[in-house]
């Protein structure tokens, strides 16, 4: 059994290893995998049909009983190991329990005529290699690089922050908060970039594993971890600064670094994000870090629109892996995984969208779900008890899923025209300009997110909550009829277990309490834009759980602690890929 297990962000992006050596090496071993996420439940809402046709590759039903792997799940980690595996001449099937493939990277019409990405919304995170492996471009993968990258507004007209690709332009947009800022972004953001290169190369291979491998193994190590010491010796010098990064708080180092608070909070956006962490909490850091390791058409530390929203990433993906020979089925269900009388694994019980019930055979089996799903959901107790040690099913069982995320799409008539940088249509007729280009931050107080991180962790969604928009009509008009556009609203701490005096996500006027909220902080910045809404799509953690599989709506497959990173991820031990199941 293998665990496709990645750190990924799929509300900000895209995470994808360079798969072959780890998918080749479990195809092998029948015992390495990687993770990511996977719906459960179908979905009356359906694909637009702009996006629904770029890919046709699905089937009712597996064309065989037996497969040299099966791959639960087709979000786009699972389609891209099944690619893999096809490449070098294995028969993979996938199987998908809604109706598209993508996991949490789709393009789906909720509103009529406008096409959401309805998780993850900006790509910067799928790795160079296996676009270039899979030839994604060919099959339609096309990004839309975003200048300016960032937009924070005040309340007065005529003060905003804007960080552009020109870094002259951001200079003196700093520059209006702090001269000294100003003087220092610059310097901040080179030595951000030497910790981003030097984590870089962990992004491309399994950790090995150097506590649990019998020593015989140890030969067949030298060779990574020579490259990994001799990397880590080129950059001894910052190795005291990036340990600080990997474990302090993220307001530590912004602090040290600068005194505006518009521009301290812009940057803690990215350090929080996903998880129920204030900027204030140890390794909160290591999160800023992580974002800034978007890498999009070519160049480093950004993220980009995808041209057909987020699924156009996951159709290219399923376009590639289907010419290479791999078998999609959308609306099957996995319901078990299946082992024999040893224990070693030998296939799934599937449920397709007719009702009907089948056992599909295979040796290997990639779960392209979390640890929860594969290991308490998907095997019987019985199983559980017989396969996992007591260590592991402990590990697997205290994973830490907590997270605050809550995702507004919406369809709007209008841009949102901000007091202090109206819309100009002297240029455009709705008033496009550089403030919707990038990602929109609505805080100017370090105080506004510690609060609402606060109130999360009791058990109560932020009074006033942290957000961050993104407008991706601004870069392609085909997402929405001529002259509106898609806002799509990436909101925190909207915490799972709400206090239950309060009331529950499973109330729909308890949710659209919280949009409301949401919608009145936009308001105050630009007022027209509640009264410019025809519609939405509010996702709620318990929402994010139920359609697409994300435990507690966790974006991350686990919180990013520090205690659930590296060899830690998903257990000690297994971090490479291996599981207890043969």
């Amino acid at each position: 059994l293998l665990l496709l297990l990645l750190p990924p962000s799929f509300m900000v992006g895209l995470v994808g290893m360079s798969l072959r050596s780890a998918v080749l090496c479990a195809c092998v071993s029948a015992t390495r995998h990687q993770w990511t996420s996977v719906s459960f439940l179908s979905t009356t809402r359906q694909l637009s049909s702009a996006v629904e046709t770029q890919f046709n590759g699905t089937n009712a039903k597996p064309t065989q009983r037996k497969y040299d792997a099966i791959v639960i799940g087709g979000g786009h980690n699972g389609l891209i190991a099944a690619a893999y595996m096809a490449k070098d001449g294995l028969r993979p099937l996938v199987l998908e329990t809604r109706h598209v493939v993508g996991g949490a990277a789709v393009t789906e019409e909720v509103v009529p005529g406008f096409k959401f990405s309805r998780c993850s919304y900006l790509a910067g995170l799928l790795r160079p290699s296996i676009i270039n492996d899979l030839n994604l471009e060919h099959y339609g993968l096309n990004y839309l690089p975003r200048d300016p990258s960032s937009f924070t507004p005040t309340h007065t007209e005529g003060k905003y922050l804007m960080f552009h690709d020109d870094a002259e332009k951001t200079r003196q947009s700093i520059k209006q908060f702090s001269d000294a800022d100003a003087e220092a972004f610059d310097k901040y953001e080179k030595e951000i970039a030497v910790y981003r290169d030097m984590i870089q190369p962990f992004l491309d291979a399994p950790l090995p594993d150097i506590v649990s491998s019998p020593t015989i193994k140890y030969s067949t190590m030298l060779p990574q971890l020579l490259d990994i010491a001799t990397h880590l010796f080129k950059y001894r010098k910052h190795l005291a600064g990036f340990y600080e990064i990997l474990t302090a708080p993220a307001a530590h180092i912004l602090n040290r670094w600068f005194e505006s608070e518009l521009l301290k909070v812009t940057l803690a956006t990215d350090a929080v994000i996903g998880s129920m962490a204030s900027a204030n909490d140890v390794g909160s850091a290591y999160v800023l870090l992580h974002h800034v390791m978007g890498e999009a058409a070519g160049k480093q530390g950004v993220w980009s629109y995808v041209e057909g929203g987020m699924g156009a990433i996951s159709t290219a993906i399923a376009k590639s892996a289907v010419a290479e020979g791999v078998e999609i089925v959308t609306n099957a269900t996995v319901e078990q995984i299946q082992l024999n009388d040893k224990g070693a694994v030998n296939g799934v019980l599937v449920k397709y969208g007719d009702g009907t019930e089948e056992k599909v055979y295979s040796d290997i089996v990639l779960s392209n779900c979390t640890p929860h799903t594969t290991f308490t959901d998907l095997l019987t107790l019985q199983d559980q008890h017989q396969a996992l040690t007591d260590g592991f099913r402990t590990q697997v069982h205290n994973i830490d899923y907590s997270s605050g995320t809550f995702k507004i799409n919406c369809a709007v008539n209008a841009l949102p025209n901000f007091t202090c940088c109206p819309n100009d249509t002297a240029d455009s007729s709705d008033g496009l300009g550089p403030q919707h280009m990038g990602t929109i931050h609505f805080e100017t107080e370090m105080e506004q997110i510690e609060t609402a991180a606060s109130e999360a962790k009791r058990g109560i969604p932020a009074q006033r909550p942290v957000i961050e928009m993104t407008i991706p009509t601004s870069a392609d008009r085909s997402l929405a009829p001529e002259g509106q556009h898609v806002v799509q609203l990436f909101v925190q701490y909207a915490p799972y277990a709400v206090d239950p005096k309060l009331g529950s996500w499973e109330d729909e006027a308890f949710k659209k309490a919280f949009v409301d909220r949401v919608f009145s902080v936009i308001d105050t910045y630009a007022p027209n834009f509640s009264s410019s809404v025809l519609g939405y799509d509010a996702l709620s953690p318990l929402d994010l759980e139920r359609i697409f599989g994300l435990k507690e709506g966790n974006i991350f497959h686990g919180s990013m602690g520090l205690n659930q990173l590296m060899h830690m991820r998903p257990a000690p031990s297994f971090s490479n890929g291996l599981t207890p199941i043969e």
